[in-house]
C-alpha cells in the first residue's frame, strides 16, 4: 500500500509539473510614430511550463482556428474575409524562452517565410526597493534599457515564475506590468489559468534561422519594398506571390469565393494591404 501511495503521489506531481500555466496580458501599443493617438490594444498569452515559455497573440490562435476550419470544410472557397479582419493582430511574432539553456528565440514572418533568431542581448535589471500592489499581487519595481527604450517593470514573487511577456524575464519573480518610458508599449497581466498543453501554432512557408542583425536587414528590405521582397523570396531566391500563398493546397483569396478571383486583382489587393501595414508600423517596440 505504501508503494502504491508513493507511486500515486509521484504520478500526481508529474501531472502537475506537466501542466502549462497561461498568463493573459493586455498589450497596449502605439505602432504609428506620426499618430500617437492611434492606440491598439489586444490580448497576448504567456504560456509557461517547467521547460519553456511561449509568448504570442490571442488572435493568432483564433486565426489559426478559422483557417483550419475552412481547410477541413473544403478549402478556402467559402473563406470569409470579414471574419479574418476581426482577428487581425499587431503581434505577429512569437517569443520562446528555453529554460534549461537560458535561451530566448524570436520568430516573425517577413513575406512568405518565417525568420527565427536567438536573442543575444542581455537584460541588465536595476531592482529598486520600491513596492506597491497591483491587483492581488504585491509587486516590486525594476528598470532596464533594452532595444532603444527604457522600461519599468513591476514583478511579483507571489507566483513561482521568473518570466514575463515578450523578451522580458530574468527577474526574481513574474512580471505583472511593464511599460516603456514614452508610454508607447505596455504589458499588463489580466488573469491566469491552467491549460493541458502548449497549442500547435500553424506555420506556412519556410523557417529561416538567421542572426538578429541579418533579420533586421531583411526587415528593412521588406519595409522599403514589400512586393519586391516577396517576389524575390526575401533572401534573393526566386518565388513569392506570383502563385499566391497556398493554404492546404488552395490559394488564399480575399473575400467569399476568393479562390475564383483574378490573380492580378488579388496581387494588387495584397500589395495595397502590405504597403498600408508597413506605413502604420513606424514605431516598433524595438528601436535599435
Amino acid at each position: 500500500m505504501r508503494k502504491l501511495s508513493i507511486i500515486a503521489i509521484a504520478l500526481f506531481m508529474q501531472t502537475i509539473s506537466a501542466q502549462v500555466n497561461r498568463f493573459v496580458y493586455q498589450v497596449t501599443m502605439k505602432p504609428e510614430a506620426a499618430n500617437k493617438n492611434d492606440i491598439k490594444t489586444e490580448n497576448a498569452y504567456l504560456d509557461i511550463s517547467s521547460e519553456k515559455s511561449l509568448f504570442y497573440s490571442e488572435n493568432r490562435l483564433k486565426r489559426d482556428s478559422i483557417i483550419q476550419s475552412n481547410v477541413q470544410n473544403g478549402g478556402m472557397r467559402g473563406f470569409n474575409r470579414e471574419q479574418m479582419e476581426g482577428v487581425r493582430s499587431n503581434i505577429n511574432y512569437t517569443v520562446e524562452k528555453d529554460k534549461a539553456n537560458q535561451k530566448t528565440y524570436f520568430k516573425d514572418r517577413l513575406g512568405r517565410d518565417m525568420y527565427s533568431y536567438e536573442e543575444e542581448r542581455p537584460l541588465n535589471w536595476k531592482i529598486s526597493s520600491e513596492t506597491t500592489k497591483i491587483g492581488d499581487y504585491k509587486v516590486q519595481k525594476a528598470e532596464t534599457d533594452f532595444a532603444g527604450r527604457k522600461w519599468t517593470a513591476w514583478f511579483t514573487t507571489d507566483l513561482p515564475y521568473q518570466d514575463g511577456p515578450y523578451k522580458f524575464g530574468g527577474l526574481p519573480g513574474l512580471i505583472v506590468k511593464i511599460e516603456d518610458s514614452q508610454g508607447d508599449y505596455s504589458f499588463d497581466l489580466m488573469k491566469n489559468y491552467k491549460i493541458e498543453e502548449f497549442p500547435t501554432l500553424s506555420q506556412f512557408g519556410n523557417t529561416l534561422k538567421v542572426k538578429r542583425t541579418d533579420f533586421v536587414k531583411q526587415q528593412e528590405k521588406f519595409k522599403a519594398d514589400p512586393m519586391a521582397f516577396m517576389t524575390q523570396g526575401g533572401s534573393g531566391r526566386p518565388g513569392g506571390i506570383g502563385g499566391l500563398m497556398r493554404i492546404g493546397g488552395v490559394r488564399q483569396g480575399g473575400g467569399s469565393g476568393g479562390g475564383n478571383q483574378n490573380p492580378a486583382d488579388m496581387r494588387k489587393m495584397m500589395e495595397e494591404r502590405i504597403k498600408e501595414e508597413a506605413k502604420k508600423n513606424t514605431n516598433p517596440i524595438e528601436l535599435q
